[in-house]
């Protein structure tokens, strides 16, 4: 089966949730989506505001407060909000590839040469009586390291020993700096390698259909096209415009191309953007440039019948947007009570 770009574009908003707001927990739509990025602090709860109906920003910092989500790096380098269980299968997953980037990364370079498994053991034995603020623990590490820079092993010890950032830092408009336990203190539970299979069934749910290199780009995780190889007799096969051969689960959904999208702003790096390598089912190249700016860094998203059309800031309360293409009478209007809902839930 052929699926045109509209098609697919569709099926990603329908299967992200964002075609229509469900009435959910965040706790369950965040084990859905395998995880939401939050490396910005506001991401997590602008990426729920426009998933789940009436949501409240105070129920995801609950959840946060009550360890039934958890912030700590993992999926692409970078801090996520997972559920425990995910938190403690993905982590293991991911951290060959965080290996990598602590080797390369200039920031924590200067430590390389530490074994692991020495860094964890300097590490546990510095949080043994309890979490600690980043500071105070690279200054311990830095005793243990002499000759490494203390700003290294900061770096360092996110990347290569599984740490969860403690509340309040990511709960909503509380500021709070980064202070560190051991992930499976924490998240009272050890952390194990997980099932591959499952994890791509699970993907493809949330994100499907796609290919290997699609889930490599939402993870960082390489030599995935084995494993979707060997689940051929389970998985379904459709195919893009452009020949790509598609994977997919059999009983996941598949959006009429004619159905009608709401207005959205969301956050600058929301899963719709960093789920797949071909951005083209949400953006066409005018606009990816546009969002992508002279500093490759992007911006708050605006999509407008699926599609990229703009970014957006707030400034003293006010949306403000920035927009790629000319906006019919009726976009207008749903961009104006998309912008007056995030005030509001901003404000």
């Amino acid at each position: 089966m052929v699926l045109t770009g509209r098609a697919l574009n569709r099926t990603l908003w329908v299967r992200q949730h964002l075609a229509e707001p469900v009435r959910a927990d965040p706790v369950d739509t965040v084990r859905h989506l395998l995880g939401l990025q939050a490396q910005e602090g506001r991401s997590p709860y602008l990426s729920l505001r426009a998933r789940i109906r009436d949501f409240d920003p105070g129920s995801l910092s609950a959840a946060i407060v009550e360890r039934r989500l958890v912030r700590l790096l993992s999926l692409r380098g970078t801090v996520h909000v997972l559920t425990p269980e995910d938190a403690a299968t993905l982590r293991p997953w991911v951290q060959p590839m965080l290996d990598r980037i602590s080797r390369s990364n200039a920031l924590s370079r200067p430590a390389r040469d530490i074994a692991g498994d020495e860094l964890e053991s300097a590490t546990r034995e510095a949080l043994a009586e309890g979490p600690l603020p980043v500071g105070e623990l690279g200054a311990r590490l830095s005793g243990t390291f002499p000759g490494v820079p203390e700003g290294a092993l900061r770096n360092a010890v996110s990347e290569r020993v599984p740490l969860v950032q403690l509340p309040p830092r990511g709960l909503w408009k509380q500021a709070g700096g980064v202070v560190y336990d051991l992930a499976d203190r924490w998240l009272d539970r050890p952390l194990s390698e997980p099932d591959p299979r499952e994890l791509v069934r699970r993907y493809l749910r949330a994100s499907g259909p796609a290919t290997p290199a699609d889930m490599t780009k939402w993870s960082s995780v390489t030599g995935l096209a084995g494993v979707f190889n060997a689940m051929a007799d389970e998985l379904v096969s459709h195919e893009a415009e452009d020949g790509r051969v598609l994977w997919d689960v059999p009983d996941a959904p598949l959006a009429d191309p004619s159905l009608g999208l709401p207005v959205r702003l969301l956050g600058p790096y929301d899963n719709l953007w960093l789920s797949h390598a071909e951005r083209s089912r949400i953006a066409d190249p005018r606009a990816l440039r546009h969002w992508m700016g002279a500093n490759g860094a992007g911006g708050c998203a605006l999509f407008v019948d699926g599609f990229l059309a703009g970014t957006w800031r707030l400034v003293e309360g006010h949306v403000e947007v920035d927009q790629v293409r000319a906006f019919t009478k009726g976009e207008r209007a749903a961009l104006a009570d998309e912008a007056a809902r995030v005030e509001a839930f901003l404000s």
